[in-house]
């Protein structure tokens, strides 16, 4: 596959502390991929709809200025990236998720809610549950070290997001790590939750044989520090997407520096990885 054929890497910037760090990661991504990176910022500009921006409005000028330094900042990153800046107008969600049906990857910062209430913001909780590539949400400096997380939660696990795990462990060559969820007390026990993971590696394991896999398997009382740790130790915390999608909800909420991002997968979505693969 030719890279002007692939389905590019989109990052979102919006002028924020944090998009620096965003860019970064979403020219590594692309980087690695071997896919171009189209860098978007969207100007309110004449946009009347129910989420325009609050507080003064950046002009035109400001917006494309601020596309500029995203795309000498990309470019230095990668040299041989192609990178595509944009300047469009409208609904930040909206067009992010237009973008999605055709991208590879989404890559967006998280924003907290406010002091003491962690969150995602609008755009992003938005996106989790309606964009059609998977969404990465950078959630702080995280050392992208470690191992890759998986979350499975229901009794087969979405094949996108399992497929997903393998392929971003195997890209990076790290370790995958997958923890399944079980509720004391209930219709399942804990050894039947590992067996029914263990079995759904399996045959993912077969096609992945660098892939080193631990099947872990966590009490439900036992998630939110389960969850944390991860978010601190690992590289990339992923999970399925959509209307169902409570890990993502949960995950929102964990607090604290250093997090690595989280990649959700929506039931169907692209090959990511490697052009050529």
């Amino acid at each position: 596959m030719r890279t002007s054929e692939a389905q590019p890497v989109v990052a979102a910037v919006d002028g924020s502390r944090t998009h620096p760090v965003t860019l970064d990661l979403a020219a590594d991504e692309a980087a690695r991929r071997g896919v171009p990176l189209n860098v978007l910022h969207v100007w309110p500009g004449q946009y009347t709809g129910r989420y325009r921006c609050r507080g003064p409005v950046p002009g035109e000028t400001d917006g494309r200025r601020l596309l500029d330094a995203a795309t000498r900042r990309a470019r230095q990153r990668a040299p041989w990236l192609p990178v595509h800046a944009e300047l469009v107008t409208g609904s930040p969600a909206g067009i992010l998720a237009e973008h999605s049906e055709t991208a590879s990857l989404v890559v967006i910062g998280r924003r907290d809610e406010g002091p003491g209430r962690p969150g995602w913001g609008s755009t992003a909780a938005y996106l989790a549950r309606h964009s059609r590539s998977p969404l990465l949400v950078q959630r702080g400096k995280g050392l992208r070290t470690g191992p890759v997380v998986l979350a499975v939660t229901g009794p087969d696990g979405p094949a996108s997001a399992v497929r997903r795990a393998f392929e971003e462990a195997d890209l990076a060559g790290a370790r995958l790590v997958a923890v399944k969820v079980w509720a004391p007390g209930g219709d399942q026990d804990g050894r039947q939750a590992r067996r029914q993971l263990t079995e759904l590696l399996a045959g993912w394991a077969v096609q992945y044989p660098r892939v080193r896999v631990e099947p872990l398997v966590v009490a439900e009382p036992e998630l939110p520090y389960t969850l944390g740790r991860a978010s601190r130790r690992g590289r990339l915390l992923i999970a399925a997407a959509g209307q169902r999608g409570w890990f993502a909800e949960l995950v929102r909420g964990v607090p604290g520096p250093g997090q690595s991002p989280v990649l959700l997968v929506p039931p169907v979505s692209f090959s990511p990885a490697v052009a050529g693969r």
